[in-house]
């Protein structure tokens, strides 16, 4: 009989009337790695072999499955054009954003009467590397404003 894989441990739900439940790391930097790519419109092989690392464990690390090293990330996000700096300044600000929106009783984000503030980050969550390459900068210190649904 063929071993399976264990079940993805997931985040432990948030009782009623309790605080959110926080978002996994994994899947924060996953998001932003496969944002990045498939902004820039390529694939994981491109990407995979430009990082030197493995097309299937770079689509576990997309898809949150793996706790990839800091090494790997650095790899990934080098590949993509960024720096690891980059890659953990728009994770963070997706982990602003999802501790931020509010939940209905159903668990799903309001879509009317959001509340909106304007916070400074280190780098604003959109792509990156069409910015470089229009400015001609490989790096350095960003500041943008990042706007906030609450």
């Amino acid at each position: 009989m063929p071993l399976r894989p264990a079940p993805r441990a997931a985040a432990p739900a948030a009782a009623p009337g309790s605080a959110p439940r926080q978002p996994l790391w994994r899947d924060l930097v996953g998001n932003v790695l496969r944002r990045e790519r498939q902004a820039q419109e390529r694939t994981l092989k491109d990407v995979a072999d430009a990082a030197r690392i493995s097309v299937p464990y770079l689509s576990e690390v997309e898809r949150g499955r793996k706790e990839a090293s800091s090494e790997v990330l650095a790899a990934a996000a080098a590949a993509l054009g960024l720096d690891l700096a980059d890659l953990l300044a728009l994770a963070h600000g997706d982990l602003l954003l999802a501790l931020r929106r509010p939940r209905a009783r159903g668990g799903a984000a309001p879509v009317r009467g959001r509340a909106v503030s304007t916070v400074t980050t280190p780098l604003a969550a959109a792509p990156l590397a069409s910015s470089r390459a229009a400015t001609g900068r490989g790096g350095g210190p960003h500041q943008a404003q990042l706007r906030l649904a609450a």
